[in-house]
């Protein structure tokens, strides 16, 4: 992991929840697992559009991340990043907003 991200109480490294998602730090390991908690924070502090840059390379990674947006029910739509935002090395992702009493990581949507 990069250097840059100020470590917690616990030990662990604090990776800032701004709205875009950078794969290229974390172990390709962690992306099943990552994309989901770093959306469900997004949407706690109210984020609701999502830049999630994987890169370009064979595809392998992204194609995990529109799975993943795919299985979240409120991920609202996502489409590969136009130019100036990464092309098709990057998606961005909508999100519906967490509703009163709503957990971030549960369904807003019936």
């Amino acid at each position: 992991m990069d250097d840059d991200f100020p470590i917690n109480d616990d030990g662990a490294m604090e990776y800032p929840i701004d709205g875009v998602l950078d794969l290229h730090v974390f172990p390709p390991s962690d992306v099943h697992d990552l994309v989901p908690e770093y959306l469900r924070a997004c949407r706690e502090k109210g984020i609701l559009t999502v830049r999630i840059i994987h890169g370009k390379g064979t595809g392998t990674l992204r194609r995990i991340v529109h799975s993943k947006l795919e299985s979240l029910p409120w991920v609202r739509n996502y489409h590969l990043a136009g130019h100036g935002s990464g092309t098709w090395g990057a998606t961005i992702a909508y999100l519906d907003p967490a509703g009163p009493g709503d957990d971030a990581g549960q369904p807003t949507r019936t």
